[in-house]
């Protein structure tokens, strides 16, 4: 078998490009209204394709309530944290709604070539090939706010913190911090928190100085960094710490790095792959998860890294697991390793991963059903069994849809499923055949 390595010059895809765009939402958003046939909580990747599809089949009294209050909001601050200038998703993976041409990121970026460097054509040139290609944050941002554009998203985004969704009757009841509203059905797409420290590392609930975690900035004095994580987002610090001439303390508790081109095998991005989990046993699917939601890193890193190590810019502690951190005001970062080794730093960056959002924090206790730490959803149509006017989309269908469920492809083809039930339930009649048949 044939593997194909982008170029690795693509992490240094520029950003903040003079995009053309559509016409933006009114300058003023208008208050949260206090009902909508549609609810979503999030207006992440996985908000933007529920919206867009229940566009496409005729459900307009949509909002979406966000902590951000933008379509996308909180995944591109996040990447711009990382300073992030390439995705690690291929083209064919976007938040455009599934079975409805009316705008493929491919073809969107190959509207825009003269905007496009000579590495980032190539790519284009594989995709169509089809190859696996990866696509610049720049082009990708781009498309988002194109798609949010053409399905009058942006003027449905409302800025608000839920803390509370209660199903009750024909309705449901979502509490946010600026009042409370009724839909007839709600859409969480949560997505993923990061995941905490264990408290063992240091005494207190407080975390020490100098310790941050992967989505807050890297103080810019900082002349040493201490990276602890085995993901792609320990691998964008590390990058960003070496092209700052930062010494660098790279520490796994693997014995090795993991280069690979997905975070999780690609045959679950394919109809076989989500096949692996329809009416298996639950201990098997768990089994399953635990083996694929493994930290990786994208091939392109792998020669920065290499020579920075060779060189004397990076250690890499392999196999080395953390016991405790110290740290003080304005004095160095302590950590201690398995085998009392000690590794100093101006700052630790902790890349631990994230843990997924299943609801159980919105619903009333129980109604998620959590199993495992899996919500329970139905498979045909991810309502949650104990609450069927309530849906999820993103890494919580993850036990449904197998480790794809996170990924924007993931998204849309929960999306489809999620979309089409709210749609057939709103006109009263069946599911459109194509679409059962897509559910089964």
């Amino acid at each position: 078998m044939t593997t194909f390595i982008p170029d690795p010059r693509l992490l240094r895809s520029p950003r903040g490009r003079d995009w053309p765009v559509l016409p933006g939402p009114p300058a003023t958003v208008p208050a949260v209204p206090d009902r909508a046939e549609v609810a979503i909580v999030g207006a992440g990747l996985a908000g933007i394709a529920v919206a867009s599809a229940l566009w496409h089949l005729g459900v307009s009294d949509v909002i979406l309530l966000d902590r951000t209050g933008r379509a996308g909001g909180r995944f591109f601050d996040r990447v711009d944290t990382l300073r992030q200038n390439v995705l690690r998703s291929p083209y064919e993976h976007h938040p455009g709604v599934e079975g409805y041409r009316d705008c493929e990121l491919l073809d969107f970026a190959r509207l825009h070539w003269s905007l496009l460097n000579r590495v980032e054509r190539r790519e284009i040139r594989m995709a169509q090939a089809g190859h696996r290609s990866v696509v610049p944050v720049d082009v990708f941002e781009a498309f988002c706010r194109h798609v949010t554009a053409i399905h009058r998203i942006d003027d449905r985004v409302h800025q608000a913190a839920v803390h509370a969704v209660r199903p009750g009757g024909d309705t449901v009841a979502v509490h946010t911090d600026s009042g409370a509203l009724t839909a007839r059905y709600v859409v969480l797409c949560l997505g993923e928190e990061r995941r905490p420290a264990p408290s063992s590392w240091w005494p207190g609930s407080r975390r020490p100085a100098g310790v941050g975690y992967w989505d807050e900035p890297v103080p810019p004095d900082a002349e040493s960094l201490i990276v602890l994580g085995a993901g792609l987002s320990a691998a964008h610090l590390v990058a960003n710490a070496l092209d700052g001439g930062q010494r660098v303390h790279w520490v796994l508790r693997e014995p090795r790095e993991r280069f690979q081109c997905a975070d999780v095998n690609s045959s679950f991005f394919r109809a076989e792959g989500r096949a692996r989990f329809d009416g298996v046993p639950w201990t098997d699917r768990l089994t399953l998860m635990r083996r694929q939601r493994r930290a990786s890193v994208m091939f392109e890193f792998r020669p920065l890294l290499e020579d920075a190590e060779a060189d004397g810019r990076l250690t890499v502690h392999r196999g080395r697991a953390v016991t405790a951190v110290t740290g003080k005001p304005r004095g160095p970062v302590s950590v201690l390793l398995a085998g009392e080794h000690r590794v100093e730093g101006d700052h630790l960056a902790l890349a631990l991963g994230t843990t997924v959002s299943t609801g159980d924090g919105l619903l009333p206790a129980g109604l998620a059903g959590l199993r495992d730490g899996w919500p329970d959803l139905d498979e045909r149509t991810l309502a949650y069994r104990n609450t069927s006017r309530v849906f999820a989309v993103g890494a919580a269908a993850g036990m449904v849809l197998g480790p794809a469920a996170r990924n924007i492809d993931g998204h849309r083809v929960a999306t489809a499923r999620v979309a089409a039930t709210i749609a057939a339930r709103l006109s009263g009649g069946p599911l459109p055949r194509e679409t059962a048949r897509s559910l089964v």
